[in-house]
């Protein structure tokens, strides 16, 4: 007898192979039959009408803190995410020695965003070493699988102390203790080691991340130990990701490819459209096409849709932030500022004189990601509108109206009883619509990443990049092409779970794990993504539901059913095995 039968449904395998109706058996965690099954069940799910395909396999994440007090994972967990990879970009919480925890949370509340107080708070320190960090990890039980990788500030701090934090060069021997540092991590069970090279990731007191101007020797011999182990993924932010030097590029593309054709690892890299090069990412991408000639495995990982974020009253990221006049009411109860603002013009007046774009809590560490022109901040829709025209931005109403965009922006956020919203398009909207990501999506040798679920908590709210996926690229995109409903399944399916060396999952076939969604195709959407104060210490983030997951299912467990925690956990950590993937072949 199965366990579990999902009867009827429209299998989007994860493959790219087309969709087809057929019926999925499990038995444990395992998909044992598909096809026409009549082989009685504990439970049989009527899914005719429904899609019926993997769980997403997210590669980017930055969960490292809150899997130590937290066992759902939202939001990914609302996103038809089963499974997870985090200690990206070269950030976490192992190794660390105990007077390194509260710098590593700096570190970590400066390049992504997280409250080092919820951290310091939350965080459970059970470890020193990496392994004592899966261990610890290994004995909690989390809804979704969770696979993470050695970051290099915290190991560049484990072995070299002060001079690690501060990016002194390694020395020899130095460089050889990280390197059995690694080894050992990986052997253990880690999925790759990340590190960040640009200069736009520094930790809360402004200084650049560890391990962000590393040498190539201590970049190979890093790179040998991953060899070594035979397994795992080099992950690189790489120097020039925001368009700060438009060389650099470049030369990371050089050293990266060196390193994988000579010793043969597959490396992964942040790619996506800057501002002053909004074209760059096709020679990059053309770069890697050459490289895999050549037998070396560079993948770009780029993004589904623009880097946006969200700009508030509630949260106080937004552009009037350090007016003098808004910052007065910064004490009141936030019902009493909103009343007081609608109720005075005056006071709404100074405040848009007195407000400076690109202002946020971080002064000039994002000033130049944020911009100076209005022409890149919209009024949020209800849906949200992550393609939204250009006409409806701030700077277009303003100039129709016979307005100054500032008084525009501040109407905008008062929207709503004080919880309206502007989406900032930092980066990647250059021409002012995502066909750079269509045309990076269509890539066969690009894979999706970017998302960063659990981090930038205040801000941005990318988590829900895979319901994304389906919702704009399958299925709702007016202004352009859409992409095949296969192929977006299979870019955050079976293409992630490759990548990361995660076997057994990211498709829908006998002998996989039984990670799937049931998703009413119809009704998949987003909810408006809104404030709240569910971190450790009151600190708020935001958060974004979905609709239309009629079901997930992680190692066979229902894990949500129509928008409902289901309170089972059979997720946990997933530890890589030396079966290195075969290197590409040359098209």
């Amino acid at each position: 007898m199965l366990d579990l039968l999902i009867k009827g449904g429209t299998l989007v395998d994860g493959t790219g192979a087309p969709a087809r109706l057929a019926d999925v058996g499990i038995q444990g965690d395992e998909i044992v039959e598909i096809g026409a099954i009549d082989t009685p069940a504990k439970r049989v799910i009527d899914a005719r009408g429904l899609l019926v395909t993997p769980g997403w396999v997210d590669i980017h994440t930055h969960y490292d803190g809150q899997v130590t007090w937290d066992s759902q994972l939202a939001p990914s967990f609302w996103h038809g995410v089963t499974t997870i990879v985090m200690g990206n970009c070269g950030v976490g919480f192992a190794p660390v020695r105990q007077d390194k925890r509260d710098w590593l949370i700096g570190v970590m509340e400066g390049v992504e965003d997280i409250p080092g107080a919820a951290l310091s708070e939350g965080i459970q320190w059970e470890w020193e070493s990496f392994p004592e960090y899966l261990d610890a990890l290994d004995r909690r039980p989390y809804a979704l699988n969770i696979a993470t990788q050695i970051p290099h500030a915290a190991l560049r701090a484990y072995v070299m102390g002060e001079r690690g934090a501060d990016n002194s060069e390694a020395s020899a021997e130095e460089i050889a203790r990280m390197a059995a540092a690694v080894r050992e991590g990986m052997e253990a069970g880690a999925f790759g080691f990340s590190t960040t090279r640009s200069i736009m990731h520094r930790a809360i007191d402004g200084a650049r991340v560890p391990g962000a101007t590393a040498g190539l020797p201590e970049l190979e011999a890093i790179a040998r130990a991953i060899g070594d182990s035979g397994r795992g993924i080099f992950e690189v932010a790489p120097n020039g990701l925001s368009g700060d030097d438009l060389l650099a590029p470049q030369q990371e593309i050089a050293w990266m490819k060196d390193i994988s054709q000579r010793i043969g690892i597959p490396v992964t890299f942040l790619c996506l459209q800057v501002s002053n090069a909004p074209d760059l990412w096709r020679e990059l991408l053309a770069e890697c096409r050459a490289a895999r000639k050549t037998g070396a495995d560079v993948t770009p990982q780029v993004y589904s849709r623009a880097v946006g974020a969200i700009l508030t009253l509630e949260n106080k990221i937004n552009p009037f932030f350090e007016s003098p006049t808004m910052r007065s009411l910064d004490d009141l109860p936030f019902e009493e500022r909103v009343r007081r603002l609608k109720a005075d013009p005056a006071r709404r007046a100074a405040i848009a004189a007195e407000g400076a774009q690109g202002q946020t809590r971080k002064g000039d560490q994002y000033k130049k990601l944020f911009g100076d022109a209005w022409k890149d901040m919209y009024p949020v829709t209800t849906p949200i509108d992550y393609e939204p025209d250009p006409a409806n931005s701030i700077s277009a109403i303003a100039q129709r109206e016979g307005r100054d965009p500032r008084a525009v922006a501040l109407d905008a956020l008062l929207e709503d009883d004080g919880r309206g919203a502007i989406l900032h398009q930092m980066a990647g909207y250059n021409y002012g619509d995502l066909e750079a990501q269509r045309e990076m999506l269509s890539d066969p040798d690009t894979v999706l990443g970017g998302g960063d679920g659990g981090a930038h908590v205040a801000v941005i709210c990318d988590a829900g990049v895979p319901t994304f996926m389906l919702t704009h690229w399958a299925r709702d995109r007016e202004r352009g092409s859409k992409l095949p409903l296969e192929m977006v399944v299979k870019k955050q399916t079976s293409d992630t779970a490759r990548t990361y060396g995660l076997t057994g999952r990211g498709q829908i076939s006998v002998g996989y794990k039984a990670d799937i969604n049931l998703i009413d195709f119809d009704k998949l959407g987003f909810l408006q993504p809104h404030l709240t104060n569910d971190l450790p210490t009151g600190a708020p983030r935001l958060m974004q539901k979905a609709t239309g997951y009629v079901a997930t299912i992680v190692n066979g467990v229902v894990i949500q059913e129509n928008g409902e925690d289901s309170g089972a956990r059979p997720g946990g950590l997933l530890r890589s095995v030396a079966a290195r993937r075969p290197a590409p072949v040359a098209a």
